[in-house]
C-alpha cells in the first residue's frame, strides 16, 4: 500500500505530505483545485515522463518520493532479480532537475526510468474515466479470465516452456543459415582440402628442399673446390700436412734445451691431427657429392608444387598451407555436426512443443471454467452499480499456433440494455457505463489476485443519485480487501471512505498553491454537506450528510 506520498515543487505544490490509510481512501475538492495535479505528481514515481515547466519554483528541482509498504513475495523475487535491497517499507524518488534531467531511486539505489515504471505498476493500478485502452487490451482481457481459472502454476510453466521454445527456434534457425552458408561453400572447400591433402605436406619440406637444390644446382662447383682443397692438404708437393709435419720434426729436435717448446710442439702435434681429419671429410663430401639430373627435376618439381598452391592461397610458406589444411578439415567436420545438431534441436523443439501443446489445451479448458464466473460474478457487481441489464461476455476463440499464454484468444463484448447484441466495449459503452463495467472488473479481480493500490480517478462520471450510491458501497466491499484511493465528487462514493483527504488551493502572498488535509468527522460532514448542495449547506444538507456518513 501507499503510505506516504511527499512532494516538493511541482506545479502548484511548494511542499505537501500526505499519509494515506488501509481501505478506501477519498480526495474531494473544487474542481481546479488541484487534485489532478496530486495524481500527476504521484505518476511521476511511477516512470512516466516529466517536464521542467511543471516546476513551482523554477530555480530549485523537484522531488516527488513515495513510501510503500510491500508484502507480495512476487515483488521480492522482482528486486532481487534486479539486484535491488527490498524492505517491507520501500522508497520510490524521482528527482527532475531544473534543465529537465532526471534521476530515479529506488530505496536510494539509482535505477533506470523503464525499471521505476516495471516496479511502479506493480504497486500502484491508476484507473480513470478513459479506461477503454486497458479494457480492450487483448493482455487484460485474458488476465481476467486467468484470475479465475487458478492455474497459475501451470500458466508459469508454460511461459517459461514457450519461453524456452521461441529460443530454441531462434537458435535453429541460426543453425539451419549457418549450415546452408557452409554447404554452399561445401564442394570448393572439400576440393581445396583434397588437393592440399594428396599434396601430403609435411612440417619444414619447403626449407630442406631448398637447401638441397641449392647444393645440387652448384654441384660441380663445390666438387672442385672440395679436390683442390683435398689436394692442398694431403697430395700437393710440397702438402700442407707435410710441411706441418717438418715443423714438429723440428721442433722436437729442440724442445730439450726449452720447456715452452714443447708446449708449442703439443699444440702443433693437434693440429696436424684436425688437419687430417678435415682432410678425410673433405675428401668423403667430395666424393659424396654427385650432381643428379633426376633428382633436380624432381625437386624442382615439388617446389614447384608448393609454390603455386602458397599463390593460389596467398600463403607464405609451408606452415601457413598445413594450417589452411588443417581449418578446411575442421569446416568440414563442423558441417556433419552441424546437422546432427540440427537433427536434435528439432527432435527436441517437436518435442517441447507436443508438451506445450498439452500444457495449452489445460489452460483452454480450465479458462472455458473461469468464464462462466466471471459472467456471472460481474454481472452481480453490475446489478449492485445500476445496470441491471448489462450483460459482459466473454468469447474464447481458438488460435492456430501457441503464444506466451496458450492458444486462447479473449475478446470482451458488452452490452448494457436488454434486447441488445453484446459488441466490443468501446463501440457500445459511454463513459459512466465503462466506469462501472471497470469497477465490476477491479472488485472481481481484487478477490482472487494480489493487486496492487488502486487509485480510481472520477470514475463517477455520467452517475448521479441511487447509482452513485452502489457504486460508493462497491468500492468500499473493494476497499477492505485492499488499498483503494478514490478522487470523487460525489458524497455519496465521498461518504463511503475510511479516510478523507481535501485538496484545496491557497493565494498567500500574490501566489496560488495546491494543500491538501486529512478530514476528521466534523469537517467530513461539511464537505459532504457541501457536495450535496453547495456553499453554506443548510440543516437539511448537513443531516443527509450526517446520514450518508452514519
Amino acid at each position: 500500500m501507499l503510505q506516504k506520498l511527499s512532494i516538493r515543487n511541482y506545479a502548484l505544490i511548494d511542499s505537501l505530505d500526505i499519509e494515506f490509510d488501509k481501505g478506501l481512501n477519498i480526495i474531494t475538492g473544487e474542481t481546479g483545485a488541484g487534485k489532478s495535479i496530486i495524481l500527476g505528481a504521484l505518476s511521476l514515481i511511477l516512470g512516466q515522463r516529466a517536464e521542467s515547466k511543471y516546476f513551482f519554483n523554477q530555480d530549485k528541482k523537484c522531488v516527488i518520493e513515495g513510501t510503500f509498504l510491500l508484502a507480495d513475495e512476487n515483488l521480492k523475487t522482482l528486486f532481487e532479480e534486479q539486484d535491488l535491497d527490498f524492505f517491507n517499507e520501500t522508497i520510490l524518488r524521482r528527482e527532475i532537475s531544473i534543465d529537465g534531467k532526471s534521476r530515479s531511486f529506488i530505496n536510494d539505489t539509482p535505477v533506470n526510468l523503464s525499471l521505476l515504471k516495471q516496479i511502479g505498476e506493480k504497486l500502484i493500478d491508476i484507473h480513470s474515466q478513459h479506461a477503454t485502452q486497458e479494457i480492450n487490451n487483448a493482455d487484460f482481457q485474458l488476465l481476467i479470465v486467468d484470475s479465475l481459472a487458478n492455474h497459475n502454476s501451470i500458466l508459469l510453466q508454460y511461459r517459461s516452456g514457450f519461453k524456452k521454445l521461441k529460443q530454441d527456434i531462434t537458435r535453429l534457425k541460426k543453425l539451419i543459415s549457418d549450415a546452408d552458408e557452409a554447404r554452399s561453400k561445401q564442394d570448393y572447400e572439400q576440393f581445396l582440402f583434397n588437393e592440399l591433402e594428396q599434396a601430403n605436406l609435411k612440417e619444414n619440406e619447403q626449407e630442406e628442399l631448398e637447401l638441397e637444390l641449392e647444393k645440387l644446382t652448384h654441384a660441380e662447383t663445390i666438387k672442385r673446390a672440395l679436390l683442390t682443397a683435398s689436394g692442398l692438404l694431403t697430395e700437393s708437393e710440397p702438402s700442407a700436412l707435410q710441411l706441418l709435419k717438418e715443423a714438429q720434426l723440428q721442433l722436437q729436435s729442440i724442445e730439450k734445451f726449452d720447456p715452452n717448446i714443447n708446449a708449442l710442439y703439443e699444440r702443433l702435434r693437434s693440429s696436424i691431427i684436425e688437419i687430417k681429419d678435415i682432410a678425410d671429410e673433405t675428401s668423403g663430401i667430395e666424393e659424396n657429392t654427385i650432381h643428379s639430373a633426376d633428382r633436380l627435376e624432381t625437386i624442382n618439381q615439388r617446389l614447384d608444387l608448393l609454390y603455386s598452391l602458397q599463390q593460389k592461397h596467398r600463403l607464405g610458406n609451408n606452415s601457413e598451407l598445413l594450417a589452411l589444411q588443417q581449418q578446411l578439415e575442421t569446416n568440414l567436420n563442423q558441417l556433419l555436426s552441424s546437422d546432427e545438431s540440427i537433427e536434435k534441436l528439432k527432435k527436441e523443439n517437436e518435442k517441447l512443443e507436443s508438451e506445450l501443446v498439452k500444457q495449452a489445451n489445460l489452460l483452454s479448458a480450465n479458462r472455458k471454467k473461469a468464464i462462466k464466473l466471471v459472467e456471472e460474478q460481474t454481472a452481480q457487481t453490475l446489478i449492485k452499480v445500476g445496470m441491471p441489464n448489462a450483460k459482459l461476455v466473454l468469447a474464447q476463440n481458438q488460435l492456430t499456433e501457441l503464444n506466451k499464454d496458450g492458444l486462447d484468444e479473449i475478446n470482451l463484448l458488452f452490452t448494457a440494455n436488454a434486447g441488445q447484441a453484446p459488441a466490443p466495449v468501446s463501440k457500445v459503452a459511454s463513459g459512466g457505463e465503462l466506469s462501472r463495467l471497470m469497477l465490476a472488473i477491479k472488485a472481481l479481480l481484487a478477490k482472487h489476485t494480489a493487486l496492487p493500490t488502486i487509485i480510481f480517478d472520477e470514475i463517477d462520471t455520467g452517475i448521479s443519485g441511487e447509482t452513485a450510491l452502489k457504486v460508493g458501497e462497491v468500492i468500499s466491499v473493494l476497499g477492505g480487501d485492499m488499498q483503494v484511493i478514490s478522487i470523487t465528487h460525489l458524497p455519496q462514493i465521498a461518504a463511503k471512505g475510511k479516510s478523507h483527504y481535501f485538496v484545496y488551493k491557497n493565494d498567500d502572498g500574490g501566489k496560488t498553491t495546491t494543500g491538501i488535509r486529512k478530514l476528521n468527522q466534523e469537517e467530513r460532514i461539511d464537505v459532504i454537506a457541501e457536495m450535496l448542495s453547495g456553499k453554506n449547506p443548510g440543516a437539511s444538507a448537513i443531516e443527509n450528510a450526517k446520514e450518508l456518513l452514519h
